[in-house]
C-alpha cells in the first residue's frame, strides 16, 4: 500500500508539458510548476510576445516571469529519483499504419487520442493527465491522427478553427480579421456540419451503388450457373443421343454382317454344288474320251462299227447361266443397312425435336400437334404465330425515310437528316426491326406491285459501317435475304443465290422457329404458298429487315397481330 501511495504522489509531481517527473522545477506566479526547460520552450513558442500564459490554467502575464528554481520540489524530486520504479505497464506497440505516441521516446506505443490544443498524440499512460488535470480536461480530444500540425495556421501559428467559403480553405481566427476580413467565413465546425449532410448523401448513394453492383454480380452469377446447367444438360443430351446412335449403328452393323454371312454361306453352298456337278461331268467326259481313243486303235472293223454309234453320242454340255456366275458383292445389303440407319437417325432427330417442343409447349400452355418439319400451308395457322414488330429508326440508312409509326419505309431521292448512331447502316439502303424474332413467330411485309425489295432475317450483331459484304443482306453468314421481283424470287445467303420462278406476290410472309432453326418465306395472296425454307442452327438474336434498291420504292410491315 505504501508503494502504491508513493506511486500516486510521484504522478502528482509530473510536468504537465512533458508528462514526466519535474526536472529543475520552477513555480510560476499562478502557482503551477513545470520543468524549467519545458516552460521556457513553451513561452519561446508563443506568437504574441506582449503576454505569456500558463499551459494549464491559461492565466496571462503581461510580462515574462523570472524563473527561479523551487528548491523544495527539487529536493523532493531527488528523493523520488532514488526510489525504484514499479515495473512498467505493457503497452501495445504501434504497428504499421498506426499513429504512435509522441511522448514515448524509445518504444513507440500506439496512440489512443490526439489533442487539438497540445497538437500531440498520446498513448493511454501519457493521456491520463487530460483526464485528471482540470485545465487539461477542457482540451479537445479526438481519434489518433497524424499531421496534427496541418491544423495550425502557418502565418499565425494558431489552430485553424474557421473556414473561408470565399477561398474554400481553413483559416485561423486572426486570418478571419486580417486578409479574409470581408470574406464569407464560418466556424470550421459549422462547415463540417454542412459537409456532413453531403457526406451522408454520398454514403447513401455509395451504399445504393454497392447494392446495385451486388445485384449485378448476383445476376451474372445466376447467368453463370444457368450456363453451367445448360452446358451440363447439353453434354448429357449429347452423350445420350450419340450413345443411342452408337448402339443403333452397332445393331444395324451386326444385322448387316449377319445377313451378309448368311448370303455368303448360301452362295458358297450353291457354288460348291455347281462345282461338284461340273466336276462329275468332267469325269464322265474323260471316261468316254478314253473309250473313244481305245476304239480308234482297234483292228476289229466289225466291232468298231457296232460300238461307235453308242460311244459317239456325247451329252450336251450344260453351260452355266449368268445368274449362276454373277459377282456377289453384297452391296445391296450395305445400301439397305445405310438407308435403314439414315431413316432411324431421322426418326431419332424428329423424336428429339418433338420431345423438346412438347416440353416448351407444356410450359407455354400451347397445344402440341405439329413438328418443325411439318409444312404449314394455311395462312390461319401462320397467323396464330403473328408477332407485332416495328422498324428501328436507329438502323435506317440516310437515304430511307420511316413513317411516324415506324412500319413503312421509303427510298428518298435525297439524304435524310438522321442523327448519328452506331447501329445505323451507312452504305446500303437497309433497315432492321426493333423487335427480335423469338420462339415461333410470323410476320408479313408488303411492297408495291412494281417495286423491287428484299425481305431479310439477320443476326442482331451484323455489321453496319462500310461497303463490306459483311454489311449487305444475304452476302454473309449473318443474314438470309429474299429478293422479290416481278417475275420471281432470288434467295441469298453467304453470297450464294437460289432462283425461284414461283408466281410473284407483293406480300411476303416470314416464319421463324428459332429453337428448331427453321426459317421459311411464303408468298401471300388469297392463300399462302411456300417459296423457300432454310434449316440452320441459330446462335444469336434474330431481327427482320428490309432492303430497298431504287428511289421511290416502298415497303410496309403489315399489322397482322389482331387478325
Amino acid at each position: 500500500m505504501a508503494e502504491r501511495a508513493l506511486h500516486l504522489d510521484q504522478e502528482t509531481f509530473n510536468c504537465s508539458i512533458c508528462l514526466d517527473l519535474l526536472k529543475d522545477p520552477v513555480t510560476i506566479p499562478c502557482g503551477h510548476s513545470y520543468c524549467m526547460s519545458c516552460i521556457n520552450t513553451h513561452w519561446n513558442g508563443e506568437v504574441c510576445k506582449e503576454s505569456y500564459s500558463c499551459p494549464q490554467c491559461r492565466h496571462h502575464f503581461t510580462w515574462r516571469p523570472i524563473l527561479q528554481k523551487n528548491t523544495m520540489l527539487a529536493a523532493l524530486m531527488e528523493e523520488f529519483s532514488r526510489i525504484p520504479l514499479p515495473a512498467p505497464v505493457s503497452h501495445c506497440s504501434a504497428a504499421h499504419g498506426d499513429v504512435s505516441c509522441d511522448l514515448c521516446s524509445e518504444n513507440k506505443v500506439k496512440a489512443v487520442k490526439s489533442c487539438l490544443q497540445c497538437l500531440v498524440s498520446y498513448c493511454k499512460e501519457h493521456l491520463q493527465p487530460h483526464y485528471d488535470v482540470a485545465a487539461l480536461k477542457k482540451h479537445k480530444l479526438m481519434e489518433p491522427t497524424e499531421n496534427l500540425h496541418d491544423n495550425i495556421c502557418s502565418r499565425h501559428a494558431e489552430i485553424m478553427k474557421m473556414f473561408c467559403r470565399t477561398d474554400q480553405q481553413c483559416i485561423c481566427y486572426l486570418c478571419s480579421v486580417d486578409e479574409h476580413k470581408d470574406h464569407d467565413t464560418v466556424l470550421a465546425v459549422t462547415r463540417r456540419h454542412e459537409m456532413q449532410r453531403d457526406l451522408e448523401e454520398s454514403l447513401q448513394k455509395t451504399r445504393q451503388r454497392i447494392q446495385e453492383k451486388q445485384n449485378q454480380v448476383d445476376l451474372l452469377q445466376s447467368q453463370a450457373d444457368n450456363v453451367i446447367r445448360c452446358g451440363n444438360t447439353a453434354v448429357g443430351e449429347t452423350d445420350r443421343a450419340f450413345t443411342q446412335i452408337s448402339l443403333l449403328m452397332e445393331r444395324i452393323r451386326a444385322e448387316a454382317k449377319k445377313h451378309i454371312r448368311s448370303q455368303q454361306e448360301a452362295e458358297e453352298h450353291r457354288v460348291k454344288e455347281l462345282q461338284d456337278k461340273v466336276q462329275q461331268e468332267i469325269i464322265e467326259l474323260k471316261t468316254k474320251y478314253k473309250e473313244l481313243e481305245k476304239l480308234s486303235h482297234t483292228e476289229d472293223h466289225s466291232g468298231f462299227i457296232l460300238s461307235f454309234p453308242s460311244l459317239s453320242k456325247v451329252s450336251e454340255a450344260s453351260d452355266l447361266s449368268d445368274s449362276e456366275t454373277r459377282p456377289l458383292l453384297f452391296l445391296d445389303v450395305v445400301q439397305t443397312a445405310v438407308a435403314e440407319l439414315r431413316e432411324k437417325l431421322r426418326d431419332t432427330s424428329a423424336l428429339s425435336h418433338d420431345e423438346q417442343d412438347t416440353e416448351e409447349d407444356a410450359e407455354d400452355g400451347a397445344v402440341v400437334g405439329r413438328t418443325e418439319d411439318d409444312e404449314m400451308t394455311s395462312r390461319l395457322d401462320l397467323l396464330s404465330y403473328a408477332q407485332s414488330v416495328t422498324l428501328d429508326p436507329n438502323t435506317v440508312h440516310s437515304q430511307l425515310s420511316l413513317s411516324v409509326d415506324n412500319n413503312i419505309v421509303r427510298y428518298m431521292s435525297s439524304e435524310q437528316e438522321h442523327p448519328e448512331h452506331p447501329d445505323r447502316f451507312t452504305e446500303f439502303a437497309q433497315v432492321l426491326t426493333k423487335d427480335t424474332l423469338t420462339g415461333r413467330c410470323y410476320m408479313e411485309v408488303k411492297g408495291r406491285c412494281d417495286d423491287y425489295f428484299s425481305v431479310v432475317v439477320a443476326y442482331k450483331d451484323i455489321r453496319r459501317k462500310g461497303p463490306s459484304d459483311q454489311c449487305s443482306f444475304g452476302n454473309n453468314t449473318k443474314s438470309w435475304a429474299l429478293d422479290c421481283y416481278n417475275d420471281g424470287y432470288v434467295f441469298w445467303h453467304n453470297k450464294v443465290s437460289t432462283t425461284f420462278t414461283a408466281t410473284p406476290s407483293n406480300k411476303i410472309g416470314i416464319y421463324v422457329d428459332y429453337n428448331a432453326g427453321l426459317l421459311s418465306f411464303y408468298s401471300v395472296c388469297q392463300t399462302v404458298s411456300l417459296i423457300h425454307t432454310v434449316q440452320s442452327t441459330f446462335t444469336q438474336p434474330l431481327l427482320a429487315g428490309i432492303w430497298l434498291k431504287d428511289v421511290a420504292d416502298c415497303a410496309e410491315i403489315c399489322d397482322i397481330s389482331h387478325r
